[in-house]
């Protein structure tokens, strides 16, 4: 490990240096509260259509191993399995939450500690650890690609997902500092993924977690065999912080990875509504509102630059939804569909989405504002399209 940069450095020892017996008790809780929403999300979302096609496609392709799919059981790889099991858990937007990072941890680490811990056979104790080892790998590197890295068009949980799962790898097999470097390293080479989803729809942004996490799992099994990566994959010239996010990261950036830190567990977000977190409080503040919604004419909404792209202005499909994917990024949709007292949960974007909803005369629920941050949602009306 000769001529590491600090911040490679730190984020290797991080991994595997944490320990189990140290660990704050309620950084344990959290790992457990993320992995038993996860295990119910899973289970929920397994019958959705494009969960059946993952499910469909990698049972034709699947390598044999014990890792199991969750709610059919099929045993396969762990790798596969995790593929399948994280594609199931973000299917529908209801997987929890990293505010700072704009990201999804769970659906990541927790299916592939657990598909690595039935491949080994390992303790539940390892398995939470490998939670923990994973989630906080993701979410610190993403806390300091924020908030560029959404503003620029990248879905954040895709690119992290794949540093995530190589941690949770490399902690859970044991590997050493260097092959630790070596692991998270090629999982850069998988990242991948942009929000292009939420103007043009695709069920594939469904499946980001899938190929982040499938990723993250060949890396540290592609470092564990002897490949390397590159060593300044965060401090390089061409590294992941300068290339994604077009800025460096300060000499600071050492100190977030250190095991001292506070644990980014703790700041977990289970989301209440199935839809693109950005618009939450938004439809909080709907609901307020839906008893007087007959006498609104029109709602302005400020929003940040990282939201704007997902759900406002910069989302080509925000005031015309024609996919359920635009829908459950559409800030003036969600907001409308609160606020005439629709709700906003499976059954009511189900619903519009067949046509069997109906909001309105016809004409649009929404226009832009002339403000770039900001959109007017008229209330009360449906698109047509």
């Amino acid at each position: 490990m000769q001529n590491i940069p600090p911040l490679e450095a730190a984020v290797a020892r991080l991994v595997t240096e944490l320990d189990y017996d140290t660990l704050p008790s309620d950084v344990v809780q959290g790992a457990r509260r993320l992995m038993q929403d996860q295990l119910a999300l899973q289970a929920g979302c397994a019958a959705l259509p494009w969960s059946q096609t993952v499910l469909d496609l990698t049972r034709s392709r699947h390598v044999p191993g014990s890792a199991r799919v969750t709610v059919p059981g099929d045993a396969m790889s762990a790798a596969d399995a995790a593929f399948v099991n994280a594609s199931f858990g973000h299917g529908f937007e209801y997987d929890d939450a990293h505010r700072a990072s704009s990201s999804h941890p769970g659906s990541c680490v927790v299916t592939t500690a657990l598909a690595v811990g039935e491949e080994i056979g390992t303790s539940m104790r390892e398995v939470l650890l490998g939670i923990v080892a994973g989630y906080e790998v993701y979410t610190r590197i993403g806390v300091l690609a924020a908030p560029e890295l959404l503003e620029l068009g990248f879905h954040p949980h895709a690119l992290l997902s794949t540093f995530g799962a190589a941690a949770v790898v490399a902690k859970m097999r044991g590997l050493d500092m260097e092959q630790t470097l070596h692991a998270l390293s090629i999982a850069m080479s998988h990242s991948a993924g942009t929000t292009e989803y939420t103007s043009s729809g695709g069920s594939v942004k469904r499946v980001h977690a899938g190929i982040g996490t499938r990723g993250g799992i060949r890396s540290a099994e592609m470092a564990e065999a002897g490949i390397t990566g590159l060593l300044a994959l965060l401090t390089g010239d061409e590294e992941f912080f300068r290339t994604f996010v077009r800025r460096e990261v300060g000499a600071e950036a050492p100190a977030a990875f250190a095991l001292s830190a506070p644990f980014e567990i703790n700041r977990i977000w289970i989301k209440p509504y199935c839809r693109c977190g950005i618009n939450h409080a938004y439809i909080d503040g709907a609901r307020q509102l839906a008893d007087r919604a007959e006498l609104i004419d029109s709602v302005e909404l400020g929003i940040q630059a990282g939201g704007d792209v997902v759900i406002g202005n910069r989302n080509a499909s925000a005031f015309a939804p024609k996919s359920i994917e635009n829908l459950q990024h559409s800030l003036p949709y969600q907001f409308a569909l609160s606020l005439l007292g629709h709700g906003n949960g499976f059954t009511t974007h189900h619903d519009y989405m067949a046509g069997r909803l109906d909001i309105g005369d016809g004409s649009p629920v929404a226009k832009p504002a002339s403000h770039p941050h900001h959109a007017q949602a008229r209330a009360g009306h449906r698109p047509s399209w």
